[in-house]
């Protein structure tokens, strides 16, 4: 089956390819994040800074690979360029940790900001249950020191969350899968309650007087606290960027790939980004900052300000509705990784197989789901978010480290599309992720470590699967 797809006609035209860059990337971010953001940064212009800088990044990520993807048009995105830059084992690297920490880190923030959604029109939802206070004892002074004091505090959100991971996992292990048409409508509902929100916002009449907003850093904050307080603004923002990558994953299947990748990554990013611009100054411009920053579900907060709860109730349904499609569409396309490795020999025996009866890989399915459900109930959206950027971007740039690896060791090899600026657009696209990942663990170590730890822990089954492999092949 898998030789199969890899073999199906190129019918992914730019306008197709640039609806899957764009209703990918617009997703819960914009409806959650620039609270968040506005928390971290502390002032308007590191917000804004950190929404032009993360644009800057993906738009240079996109011209990275974009030629990897004309380079290289096969299924798999980075699993393929790891592969054919540095050998199996990162490849396999890529693929383990995309089915053990980031797809289930991915699927649990998006169920978790869709309980946030859903919080917002039953409050209940968010109220605490019970909270637990975690510290490391006295005794270890040093980890005393450097992971810091933490409340973990349980709601109805994430269990809510757990019942609609499970309930998709249902649905695509049954076979039934949401088809075109369906999923351009999804993206159009995101895309028309984004502009909603923005055309609310601009359109209508002047605030009334209030303190302006802190435009500046405070001045009491130094250039160390100016640039951390930046670079956790910035991972919320790319979590928001998110998505410009996927069309990597179906290389195989995008018409003219040497044309069509470079515009749909390239002009798909750019328009979200110019959304995104637009939607951050339309909440600044119904509330202050102050507001924005505490606000659990800021675009349900702009619409109620201005037309009252029952519009801002029809919009956060059209967000629960995008959310609950972005998260159909993750489970289906997640669990296909898992799967494709075990049937080559590398991943865990239980994910094999297609259900007989309904032709799915209803195994990795529901590996996939238990894995997302114990990340939905172990931490809140900002916690898996800051997780799933932690380990895709240390991926997203060793993928770009292989670009410059093939301009070396393969220097005949057919490039369609070349970087622009090369090197110096995809050598500040590895140097921001790699600040923007060691700065995630500093600021988050015990969550950031684990995640780290379990990418590493792929390493022995790897080799071990590869020695039963090579023994199956080559019998005494």
């Amino acid at each position: 089956m898998t030789e199969k797809r890899l073999e199906l006609v190129r019918g992914l035209g730019a306008w197709a390819s640039a609806a899957i860059v764009v209703g990918t990337m617009i997703g819960t971010g914009i409806f959650l994040k620039p609270a968040e953001m506005a928390r971290e940064g502390r002032s308007v212009s590191v917000v804004f800074a950190a929404w032009i800088v993360g644009a800057i990044l993906s738009i240079f990520g996109a011209f990275s690979f974009a030629e990897l993807g004309s380079m290289i048009p096969e299924a798999g995105g980075e699993y393929a360029y790891l592969r054919r830059g540095f050998g199996p084992v990162y490849g396999f690297l890529f693929g383990w940790t995309h089915s053990i920490v980031g797809r289930p880190s991915s699927l649990a923030s998006i169920s978790a900001g869709m309980m946030r959604f859903l919080s917002f029109l039953f409050p209940a939802i968010a109220a605490p249950l019970f909270t637990v206070h975690i510290t490391i004892p006295g005794a270890v002074p040093m980890l005393g020191g450097w992971i810091k004091p933490y409340d973990f505090v349980f709601t109805w959100a994430q269990p809510l969350a757990v019942v609609w991971l499970l309930a998709m996992t249902g649905v695509n292990y049954l076979g039934v899968r949401l088809g075109g048409a369906v999923q351009v409508f999804l993206t159009s509902i995101k895309i028309m309650s984004v502009a909603i929100v923005i055309g609310a916002a601009f359109f209508s009449a002047a605030p009334a007087a209030r303190p302006p907003d802190p435009f500046w850093p405070a001045m009491g904050m130094g250039g160390p606290a100016i640039f951390g307080a930046f670079l956790a603004t910035l991972a919320a923002a790319l979590w928001a960027y998110d998505g410009w990558e996927d069309l990597n994953l179906v290389g195989s299947e995008v018409e003219n790939p040497q044309k069509n990748f470079p515009r749909a990554l390239v002009g798909g990013v750019g328009f979200v980004a110019a959304v995104y611009l637009l939607f951050s100054a339309a909440c600044l411009k119904v509330l202050p900052f102050e507001s924005v920053a505490a606000s659990p579900h800021i675009a349900s907060d702009v619409v109620e300000h201005i037309s009252g709860h029952g519009a801002a109730a029809w919009i956060t349904l059209a967000m629960v509705i995008s959310a609950l499609g972005s998260m159909n569409s993750s489970v289906l396309s997640g669990a296909r990784v898992g799967y494709a490795m075990a049937r080559d020999g590398i991943f865990f025996k239980i994910v094999d197989g297609i259900h007989p009866k309904f032709r799915t890989p209803g195994r990795s399915l529901l590996f996939q789901g238990v894995l997302a459900s114990l990340m939905a109930l172990t931490g809140t959206f900002e916690e898996l978010t800051n997780l799933f950027i932690f380990a895709g971007w240390i991926f997203y740039g060793f993928a770009v480290v292989a670009l410059f690896r093939m301009r070396k060791t393969e220097p005949d090899l057919p490039r369609p599309y070349r970087c622009w600026c090369y090197p110096w657009v995809p050598g500040i696209f590895v140097a921001g992720a790699l600040a923007l990942t060691f700065n995630i663990w500093l600021e988050r170590p015990g969550r950031s470590s684990i995640g780290l730890l379990l990418m590493l822990a792929g390493l022995p089954f790897y080799h071990r699967w590869k020695r039963v492999s090579s023994v199956a092949n080559n019998p005494a």
